[in-house]
């Protein structure tokens, strides 16, 4: 919890447009529930950069994905996809049990399963992307009006003391 805690107060103080961070970080959501791990992150650096917006938030976004939270999301993303081309989980389990069976059966299968995996993280990672863009937008602007407004209140204060010690000069 800590760790999530510094994340956020990190991802927060990053500087720049606070449209293009959210922007940033959206983009990376969405490269997030891409089948592309490894590479996440240099994809949505890339793309932020092409596109102008923050790398770094982009980066921040990619890690939806990471080792302990990967395995359900691409079962998901499978388990959407699949549903959505008319494939289903397995066509037979008896033949997996023979080794032989089962490399040939898994190459066979890679480019259905690689399509299911993709079509479900463009279904599940629109409306992520979407969310996470109003999420972090809220979040950044809320911390900069915090820090705006602490910023006018010690402007406030030393304008009073500067008045005050003209006042007491004076008298």
């Amino acid at each position: 919890m800590e760790r999530m805690r510094r994340f956020y107060e990190r991802f927060i103080r990053l500087r720049g447009n606070p449209r293009e961070i959210a922007l940033g970080f959206a983009l990376g959501l969405f490269i997030g529930m891409s089948p592309t791990m490894g590479f996440q992150m240099v994809i949505a650096a890339f793309c932020a950069a092409l596109l102008g917006w923050n790398k770094w938030s982009a980066a921040a976004g990619v890690w939806i994905t990471n080792p302990v939270t990967a395995p359900g999301i691409y079962a998901v993303n499978y388990w959407v996809g699949a549903r959505l081309l008319k494939m289903g989980w397995s066509d037979g389990t008896a033949q997996a049990l023979e080794a032989q069976s089962l490399v040939s059966g898994a190459l066979q299968k890679t480019p259905h399963v690689l399509a299911s995996v993709t079509l479900g993280g463009i279904v599940l990672g629109l409306p992520l992307a979407f969310a996470g863009y109003w999420a972090a937008l809220w979040a950044v602007g809320r911390y900069r009006g915090k820090v705006k407004a602490r910023l006018e209140q010690t402007r406030q204060r030393l304008r009073e003391e500067r008045a005050r010690r003209k006042a007491s000069r004076t008298s």
